[in-house]
């Protein structure tokens, strides 16, 4: 088992590319996207925009995570509907997860 953290980004669907794009240019070796919907603190649902959400995901070491996070709250918080967090993970076949 290896160590890593799972990034976890949701995002208007506008930024997916713009967003798959960062990380791998950050350290990824992959993402996982996937149709996410739902409500939050503005108490305004994903069906209230024209289509819905991504959620972004990718498996990296902490430092990457870290240049990750850092990156999309810097470029889309203020503009865009995006959360992103991470999670530790014991990920098996670690090496297919670093460069």
């Amino acid at each position: 088992m290896t160590e890593l953290v799972v990034v976890t980004i949701v995002a208007e669907r506008v930024l997916e590319g713009r967003i798959a794009e960062l990380v791998v240019e950050l350290g990824s070796t992959g993402y996982t996207v996937t149709e996410a919907r739902g409500s939050g603190s503005r108490n305004i649902g994903s069906h209230t925009f024209e289509g819905r959400n991504v959620r972004i995901e990718t498996v990296v070491d902490r430092s990457t995570a870290d240049r990750i996070l850092e990156a999309v709250a810097e470029r889309y918080f203020p503009h865009y509907g995006v959360i992103a967090y991470s999670q530790d993970a014991r990920v098996v076949r670690g090496d297919k997860y670093t460069r």
